[in-house]
C-alpha cells in the first residue's frame, strides 16, 4: 500500500482510538466498584461537610487513608478502595502535617472537635492548625460530621459508644464535683485504683510533666488545673478540676494508678480523649507526678506496694508529702459518710 497523507491520518486514528480504548474505555467498561465492608453513604449534612472539607484545602495536611506501613493515630484499620465508593471528587491527601483522618469517626467527640476547628490550640496547645472559627457554626457543624463519618460503619459503632457515655458522664457531672469525680473513679478498674506511682517525683520528673501538661493538657485544664481552660466553653462535661482530687484519693492515699489508666484512656463520651497512641507510659507517670503535686498537692509517688526499683530511678529521693487528712475530717464533720471520696458508682457499662 503505498503512503499517502490520507492513509497517515487514518491509520494514526485507528491507533488512537484503540490505545483510548485499551487503557481508557474497556476499563472503565469492565470497572466492578463494590462498597468495602465499613462503606455507608453520606448523608447530606455529612455530603456538605465533604464538600466544606474539599473547598478549604484540609487536605494539604491531612490524609484519609490508612497504609500496610502506617503505626499511629487511627491505625487499626488498612484502607481499602470500596471505602470511597461515591464520593466525588474523592481528595485522599497526601499530605500528614496533621494526623490522617481516615478512622476518625468516634475516636473523639463531637464537641471536642468543633472546639478544635474553632481553636486548635484550645485542644491541642501547640497545633500548627488554622483556626476554622470564619467558617461559621453552621459550616463548623458540617465539617465536624464530615469527620465523624470517617471510618464508615465502624465509626458510627464508636460515635454510638461516645453518646452512650456521654450520657451517663453527664448525669454524673449534674449530680456536682463530688459525685462526678466518685463516678470517674468508679470507671477505673478496681486493680488500678490502689497502684501508686512507681516513678520519683523528682525535679527532673515534675518539670518532664510540666512539658507535657503545656504541650497536651492546659488547653482543657487550665494553667492551675482547674478545668476552666479556653477549650471548656465548648465542652460538656466541662473538663476536671484536679484541685477536687485531694479529698478523694483512694484509702487517703492512692492516686497515681487512676491519673495514669485515665490519661491513658481517656474517657469516652467528654472532651478527654485517650493519650496511649501518643504517650509512652514514662511520660504518662511524668505527667501524673505533674498533676500531682502541682494541682492535688500530694503525690503517692513510691509508696507502698512497691516492686523492684527502676534502674534509672535516684536512691536518695523521699516522697515527703503528707495525705491530705483535714479534707476528710473537714467533710465528715458536715455529715458525709465513712466512705465519703472512694468510688460508689456501679459498675461500667459493657456497651
Amino acid at each position: 500500500m503505498r503512503m499517502t497523507p490520507k492513509v497517515l491520518v487514518i491509520g494514526s486514528l485507528i491507533v488512537f482510538w484503540v490505545s483510548i480504548s485499551i487503557m481508557g474505555l474497556f476499563p472503565a467498561l469492565t470497572l466492578n466498584e463494590k462498597p468495602s465492608e465499613a462503606w455507608r453513604p453520606l448523608s447530606a449534612l455529612e455530603q456538605e461537610g465533604h464538600d466544606v472539607y474539599v473547598s478549604n484545602g484540609c487536605s494539604y495536611c491531612h490524609s484519609l487513608y490508612i497504609r500496610t506501613i502506617d503505626w499511629g493515630h487511627g491505625a487499626e484499620r488498612i484502607s481499602r478502595k470500596g471505602d470511597y465508593l461515591g464520593q466525588e471528587p474523592a481528595i485522599l491527601g497526601s499530605e500528614r502535617t496533621g494526623p490522617d483522618l481516615s478512622e476518625e469517626g468516634g475516636l473523639r467527640s463531637d464537641d471536642w472537635h468543633i472546639a478544635h476547628f474553632i481553636n486548635p490550640r484550645y485542644t491541642s496547645p501547640e497545633s500548627v492548625m488554622p483556626s476554622w472559627q470564619f467558617l461559621g457554626p453552621t459550616d463548623i457543624k458540617r465539617l465536624t460530621a464530615y469527620v465523624q463519618y470517617q471510618g464508615g460503619r465502624y465509626g458510627d459503632k464508636r460515635k454510638d459508644r461516645q453518646g452512650y457515655w456521654k450520657e451517663q458522664a453527664l448525669m454524673a457531672y449534674n449530680m456536682g464535683p463530688d459525685s462526678n469525680v466518685q463516678w470517674l473513679h468508679s470507671q477505673v478498674p478496681e486493680g488500678w485504683r490502689n497502684i501508686p506511682n512507681p516513678y520519683p517525683a523528682t525535679e527532673q520528673s515534675i518539670k518532664r510533666g510540666q512539658r507535657l501538661f503545656e504541650e497536651f493538657c492546659i488547653g482543657c485544664h487550665g494553667p492551675v488545673g482547674d478545668g476552666e481552660g479556653p477549650a471548656a466553653q465548648y465542652l460538656r462535661p466541662t473538663p476536671l478540676n484536679f484541685t477536687l482530687l485531694r479529698r478523694h484519693l483512694v484509702e487517703g492515699k492512692y492516686i497515681g494508678g487512676i491519673l495514669y489508666y485515665q490519661i491513658m484512656n481517656g474517657v469516652t463520651g467528654t472532651g478527654m480523649m485517650y493519650f496511649k497512641k501518643v504517650l509512652e507510659s514514662d511520660k504518662i507517670w511524668d505527667l501524673s507526678n505533674f498533676v500531682a503535686v502541682s494541682f492535688i498537692g500530694y503525690t503517692d509517688s513510691n509508696i507502698q506496694p512497691r516492686g523492684i526499683d527502676a534502674a534509672l530511678e535516684d536512691p536518695n529521693w523521699k516522697n515527703n508529702y503528707k495525705g491530705p487528712d483535714s479534707g476528710h475530717t473537714i467533710m465528715k464533720s458536715l455529715g458525709a459518710p465513712d466512705n465519703f471520696g472512694q468510688p460508689q458508682l456501679n459498675s461500667k457499662s459493657t456497651k
